[in-house]
């Protein structure tokens, strides 16, 4: 099988590893089927698409509508665009998980910014008509509990973009462009433990107000969080090339 490719800008390593042992483990991929590239660390290497089965891009602690950028920060967004000009242009296969909002929904002409930021924790998500019929949904329920936990979000749709899944606390949690280009808002490759070890990590960075931990890690301890993931099995199931 041609690999895919997991694109990642957490600088932590401890969260960049538990991410890509997430990934590996929700896509049912061995580690030379998913090839991890962490952009925070250096230029985005050359990907031929003709060599892979698709691009994977997972969660990042940048907020693109921010007005303040590291430089490593504007780098990576240049190289992820550049490289999704050809994505699109080609419709190759991708994912984008959270940061995959602020990728490909920017690319697109999305506006993204802090009106529907959700804290840490599990909502209830459900499908719309167009999801109902979207061959990564098949499996799942027309309605439920997804993880979340963001500061920004898409309030406008692209125009190119049809919207697959919705919630009353943030309307666009997951939608596609052409055929084969999908973001979610919510995290599919996070399960309770996956959750809880990166809230961990990020404590203090502002995603919940000082002294909450412990109330967030219950919060996610008394979650029923399953189905989220068997979008990402699907998602590779679909479109892995020999």
């Amino acid at each position: 099988m041609r690999p895919f490719v997991l694109l990642a800008s957490r600088a932590q390593d401890d969260a960049a590893d538990a991410e890509y042992a997430s990934f590996l483990t929700l896509c049912e991929l061995a580690p030379h089927e998913l090839v991890r590239v962490r952009m925070e660390a250096g230029p985005l290497p050359s990907i031929d698409l003709d060599e892979i089965s698709g691009v994977i891009v997972g969660g990042s602690p940048f907020d693109t509508s921010s007005t303040r950028k590291s430089s490593t920060q504007v780098r990576v967004e240049r190289e992820v665009s550049a490289l999704l000009d050809e994505v699109v242009a080609r419709d190759t296969p991708f994912f984008g998980a959270c940061y995959g909002v602020g990728t490909l929904g920017v690319h697109q002409g999305a506006v993204v910014d802090a009106t529907y930021g959700e804290e840490i924790g599990a909502v209830r998500v459900r499908l719309t008509a167009q999801g109902r019929s979207d061959p990564l949904l098949a499996e799942l329920p027309e309605e439920f509990d997804a993880f979340v936990g963001h500061k920004e979000a898409c309030s406008v749709l692209p125009a190119s973009a049809t919207l697959l899944v919705s919630s009353d606390t943030c309307p666009v949690q997951m939608f596609r462009v052409r055929s084969n280009l999908y973001a979610t808002q919510f995290h599919p490759e996070l399960d309770a433990a996956a959750i809880a070890a990166r809230v961990r990590v990020y404590d203090g960075y502002g995603y919940y107000d000082p002294g909450e931990l412990d109330e967030v890690l219950a919060r996610i301890a008394a979650s029923d969080v399953w189905a989220p993931s068997r979008i990402l099995s699907a998602f590779v199931r679909r479109f892995a090339r020999t």
